[in-house]
């Protein structure tokens, strides 16, 4: 059997710690795991993993040339709004300049380009979102992923854009926090939490991303594919229902509206994605909010 060579970028990451299990677990496919700083992943066998940094095409070159990829996975991104904001020039060299770089690099290798994108790249005005909707990024951090995307959309390389919102979920060596993990970490502590309840978002299931990802790379599907969670909630609702499946203290839980966190960074009010597209024609099959907080509370508490 033709073994089918995937290069994932960002491995150290959330999504990119549940698709190296993922990638292992089917048969027919080489996985070349690639991060920032050494390898943070629990599994360490039965792959190959490099060091990359992003921003170095040289790098990017000689790992692509060694490995000969089939298919080139980019998880790799600066995603915090915030951040983006006030350090432009790094957001832009990882969220857009990398991505032109792996469309150059894909182009002249015949690789098949699976990119992350967001639910940021909108408005957030006429939420939830089909594909064919066009962008309107509010931040500079929406900006840079559009950008990127825009590069892909007018390159001559084979390419899948998948967009997705909200991504929540577990792993033992976690760089950062989400949604899920913020809010029960800090009601655990017995910490009151300010939640805006004017946000509206369709929120994703890590492993359920990365199944997206793996589908479109096993079927080559080309083109844009929302994929997130089915359920519309707000960022309060969410809260809530993190605090009632681990019975903690919801009275910790302050609504609050967006405007009045004075944040630098806008964020869209509603935006979520319609997935019937990517259930047709990737075979996706998102778990509802309660099975993926179970699936994640299988990855906090293993064994339990």
């Amino acid at each position: 059997m033709n073994m089918k060579k995937i290069l994932v970028t960002g491995s150290n990451g959330l999504l990119g710690q549940k698709l190296t299990p993922l990638i292992l677990n089917s048969p027919g496919f080489e996985l070349l795991a690639t991060s920032k700083g050494p390898n943070r992943n629990s599994i360490i066998k039965g792959y190959r993993y490099a060091e990359l940094d992003i921003t170095d095409e040289n790098q990017i070159e000689e790992l692509v040339a060694g490995f000969r990829p089939d298919v080139i996975i980019n998880t790799a991104a600066i995603t915090n709004v915030d951040t983006c904001h006030t350090q432009r020039d790094l957001c832009r060299r990882i969220n857009t300049e990398a991505v032109e770089t792996l469309v150059r690099i894909c182009e002249g290798h015949d690789i098949h380009l699976i990119h992350l994108s967001t639910d940021f790249v909108f408005d957030g005005k006429a939420g939830p979102y089909t594909e064919d909707a066009e962008p309107a990024p509010l931040s500079f951090y929406g900006q840079s992923k559009a950008d990127a995307e825009n590069s892909i959309l007018s390159s001559s390389c084979r390419w899948t854009i998948i967009r997705t919102v909200l991504v929540y979920g577990a792993v033992r060596n976690m760089s950062r926090s989400n949604i899920l993990l913020w809010v029960k970490s800090s009601l655990e502590k017995g910490d009151a939490i300010n939640v805006v309840n004017d946000q509206w978002r369709t929120p994703t299931l890590v492993e359920d991303l990365a199944a997206g990802c793996l589908l479109a790379a096993e079927k080559e599907a080309t083109g844009i594919f929302h994929v997130s969670g089915r359920e519309m909630m707000s960022i309060l609702e969410i809260a809530e229902r993190v605090a009632d499946f681990w019975k903690l203290n919801k009275n910790l839980i302050r609504p609050i509206s967006s405007a009045s966190l004075n944040q630098d960074a806008v964020r869209p009010l509603r935006t979520g994605f319609i997935v019937s597209k990517a259930i047709k024609e990737l075979g996706y099959q998102p778990h509802s909010f309660e099975e993926g907080l179970q699936i994640a509370a299988r990855s906090i508490e293993p064994g339990e």
